[in-house]
């Protein structure tokens, strides 16, 4: 699905990433691992397009994607689910996933379909499609960002750090909702996570980046398994 050969990717001249090779299969749940500043969320905004590498190759099910445009890799199958949840917050929950869904302004039957898959996905969005998303819960507003994400209908869901700011009981639910659409769904899942033990759970293989490389890769269990993994990521609950 996901096929990430050589990437390098600078700021100012200074490289958040240097030769990153990895890849997701076809219906494969992979987590990136790492501390602040290890270029997880460089890896995720070079794939969506945002950012422009220096070097190397970016394919989605064999199409080279990079330095093509945000909306052009969107169309390709590919969403990203930002750090922060970044909701449009002065527009409805309604208004929010109709953005995500701008693939399917012309096909309204698509669109349609999408929204109700949606809405079927997380019932309580489905309760305040009319409420602003700037009042809703860091929970409800994470859903939301998936949600979003989930109305282009992707081949390959990215999310960056969903964890964040949420209560450990909410973390379980997203983290849960991420179990079912693999599992019952087969969506690609690339999650950049600091909720190691979390994120090791779920996923089938994994990453540790550190200072812009790839430390370490393996099974999940494999890298739960691996000392230096417990150590510097496993040691400290849920928000390892």
């Amino acid at each position: 699905m996901l096929s990430v050969e050589g990437l390098t990717v600078s700021y100012a001249g200074v490289a958040a990433l240097r030769g990153v090779t990895l890849a997701v299969g076809d219906g494969e749940f992979v987590a990136v691992l790492g501390a602040n500043g290890a270029g997880k969320s460089t890896l995720l905004r070079a794939t969506s397009g945002l950012l422009r590498p220096d070097r190397g190759t970016i394919a989605v099910g064999g199409v080279a994607i990079q330095g093509l445009a945000p909306h052009a890799v969107a169309r390709i199958g590919v969403a990203h689910v930002p750090e922060g949840r970044q909701v449009f917050a002065d527009q409805t929950v309604f208004e929010n996933l109709q953005l995500g869904g701008y693939l399917w302004r012309r096909d309204r039957a698509a669109f349609d379909a999408a929204l109700a898959d949606v809405l079927a996905l997380f019932p309580r969005l489905a309760q305040r499609r009319s409420q602003l998303a700037g009042t809703l819960s860091g929970g409800e507003q994470q859903m939301l960002a998936i949600g979003r994400a989930l109305m282009s209908r992707p081949k390959l869901l990215m999310l960056d750090e969903p964890s964040l700011g949420l209560a450990p009981r909410v973390v379980h639910e997203v983290f849960d909702l991420l179990a079912r659409l693999h599992r019952e769904r087969g969506v690609s899942i690339l999650l950049v996570e600091q909720a190691a033990a979390l994120a090791l759970s779920l996923a089938e293989r994994g990453y540790v980046l550190e200072n812009g490389v790839v430390a370490l890769s393996g099974s999940a269990k494999e890298l739960a398994a691996d000392r230096r993994v417990q150590e510097v990521y496993l040691g400290a609950g849920v928000h390892a």
